[in-house]
């Protein structure tokens, strides 16, 4: 029925009616939703204030406002209720329904290896494989796929384990971002010469936060100074607590470059599986799972490393993995030999996608090459909307007040990472006291020591926006490249009381900063000169932006802050004075700090006046 719209414009009232649309969604999405010309919803949305055109994506909440104007309930699906409603509309079932349990068979645990990045995990890997790889093969075991399945004997059985051959947990919480939940038990690397370091506990965070069992494979010890037993004792410090201490973890001592007791870890890995998990899948229905890595190589096209987590893959299968869709034309497993069908568990090389998908995109077998086309095209205009629409909400503390206001925000994230373990700890009990009433909670979801990683900001991306506080610390190149390039707040703090007063203010939607610092450049230290009665000179290289005489500075070592409230006091070029000096420039720098090293990075900023809004 047609009555008149707002503006004297002809449209559709919907008395009610419910309509889903995926986000991304156009006007003239809606318009053939609801059987009204495009046109007409356009001029609706300049009344209200929106110049929009047909085909561009529109916001959620503007979406829903045309809705009440209209009298539809506009409801804006989420993109995984949308795939899935995708998939039922060729009544295809994704998921963990796999029929009764008389169809279920055990299954190997599949197994990811984490930890600090000089702990050995790479090696340990190559001796899990040299331990499984005959004499005849061992040539050929480098060319690994990047996950892989080996045999070992507990008591006198034949069991399999898969491993995920991933950089580290960044990529596993990424995949797990994804809905790739393809890990069932996590070996966390620790050497035993040098204890717990902060990518230690990270990996533990990741890992307690997939609700996955942890292996601990203390490496290294055969080197000079291991002890292994402290590295029991750290760990108790965050909830792994040994089982010859009276705990519930496997602790395995190993030497990945000796190849010492290798046998044991796997040992301890089926084990734990076989008292924490239940492994089953069904074999017998059509392939699901997820895809660990993809490249385009330029002999094979397009190359997809998979895991099949539930039926079994069989070459000439029709199968969807995200955006990419074909045939299996081949198979290939950890020895680059070729194989007909992967049963749960198995890791293969897939050979015949029309394109390359995402690590973590979920891939199904389907009836047809035809079903797999149309699939993959609906999701490539999906994300192709979503990019288009680039609606992130942003998580700066500035915004949080107005987001109370809208009813959209109800808990502050926060990350914090500091220069000492102490100073975190303190900077965390005295924000959780902050009290504010039950209009909005504070919640700290992990905290550091040592410089602002990528991982941290990650984390920040993957938890809708935790807003990062750095205290004494700064973040690391490729860090703070990412945070600038996807929005993510950091926060700088040299004095505990002012990061609790802003926090507390932006709870309380009372923030108002007057001043915002503002960095102007940074150089690195290459040379040190001793001037008589002046001291330390810091021969320097501009690495970015400009540093100017007079101009605010500290001093960075290893992403920690080691001095603050220096100043600019000389800047020279040669042997003449400079007022500044830019970016790809050598220079003289004095700070009036003489403990100074090669490395070093001097930071220079100005505080400049915040306008009010």
């Amino acid at each position: 029925m047609q009555a008149p719209a707002v503006g004297g414009v002809s449209a559709p009232r919907g008395g009610g009616k419910t309509i889903r649309l995926p986000q991304g969604a156009s006007l003239t999405d809606f318009a053939e939703k609801i059987g009204a010309n495009p046109a007409s919803l356009v001029a609706i949305m300049m009344h209200l204030g929106k110049m929009v055109t047909a085909t561009q994506s529109v916001d959620p909440d503007d979406l829903m406002s045309l809705g009440l104007e209209l009298d539809f309930d506009v409801q804006v699906v989420s993109p995984e209720d949308e795939d899935r409603a995708l998939l039922e509309s060729f009544d295809i079932e994704y998921g963990e329904d796999e029929g009764g349990e008389e169809h279920l068979q055990s299954r190997p645990p599949v197994v990811t290896v984490m930890g600090h990045v000089d702990h050995g995990k790479t090696k340990l890997l190559d001796a899990v494989r040299h331990a499984n790889v005959q004499a005849g093969e061992a040539g050929g075991i480098t060319q690994h796929i990047g996950a892989y399945q080996v045999e070992t004997e507990v008591d006198g059985e034949k069991r399999a384990i898969t491993f995920i051959d991933t950089p580290g947990h960044e990529a596993f919480t990424a995949m797990r971002a994804r809905g790739a939940d393809t890990t069932d038990l996590v070996v966390l690397v620790v050497a035993a010469d040098d204890g717990v370091k902060p990518q230690t506990t990270e990996a533990i965070d990741h890992a307690t936060a997939a609700g996955v069992p942890i292996v601990v494979a203390v490496n290294k010890i055969d080197v000079e100074g291991a002890d292994p037993n402290r590295v029991r004792a750290q760990l108790t410090e965050y909830g792994l607590v040994a089982e010859e201490f009276g705990g519930q973890t496997q602790f395995v001592d190993v030497s990945a470059r000796e190849r010492i007791n290798i046998d044991g870890l796997l040992e301890a890995i089926v084990l734990t599986a076989d008292a924490e998990l239940d492994l089953k899948a069904n074999p017998d229905m059509p392939a699901q799972g997820s895809a660990i890595e993809a490249h385009l190589d330029k002999g094979r096209g397009a190359v997809a490393t998979v895991l099949v987590q539930r039926g079994t893959l069989r070459v000439g299968d029709s199968i969807v993995c995200g955006v990419a869709h074909g045939r299996v034309r081949a198979m290939l497993d950890e020895n680059l030999e070729n194989i007909t069908e992967a049963g749960p568990s198995r890791p293969v090389e897939v050979l015949g996608l029309a394109a390359v998908p995402g690590a973590g995109d979920n891939f199904l077998v389907v009836e047809d090459d035809r079903i797999a086309r149309q699939i993959a095209d609906k999701r490539v205009a999906r994300k192709r909307n979503a990019e288009l629409l680039k609606s992130r909400k942003s998580s700066s503390l500035e915004e949080l007040f107005k987001d109370l206001e809208r009813g959209e925000r109800q808990e502050l994230l926060l990350i914090l990472k500091g220069d000492v373990s102490g100073s975190v700890e303190a900077l965390e009990d005295s924000l959780l006291k902050i009290d504010v009433g039950e209009e909005v909670n504070l919640r700290i979801i992990r905290r550091g020591v040592g410089a602002i990683t990528q991982d941290d900001v990650n984390l920040s991306l993957a938890s809708e926006g935790a807003v990062i506080i750095g205290f004494n610390v700064r973040p690391e190149r490729n860090a703070q490249e990412l945070a600038d390039r996807e929005g993510v707040d950091i926060r700088y703090y040299s004095i505990i009381y002012q990061a609790i007063e802003e926090i507390e203010a932006a709870l309380k939607g009372m923030l108002k900063p007057e001043f915002e610092e503002v960095q102007l450049g940074q150089a690195e230290i290459r040379e040190i000169f001793k001037v008589p009665r002046i001291g330390s000179v810091a021969g320097s290289m501009v690495t970015s932006g400009i540093i100017q005489r007079n101009a605010k500075a500290r001093l960075v070592r290893d992403g920690v802050v080691v001095a603050d409230n220096l100043t600019v006091s000389s800047l020279r070029r040669f042997k003449d004075d400079a007022t500044e000096v830019r970016e790809g420039f050598e220079c003289g720098i004095g700070v009036g700090y003489n403990d100074i090293k090669l490395g070093d990075v001097i930071e220079c900023f100005e505080m400049r006046e915040k306008p009010r809004d």
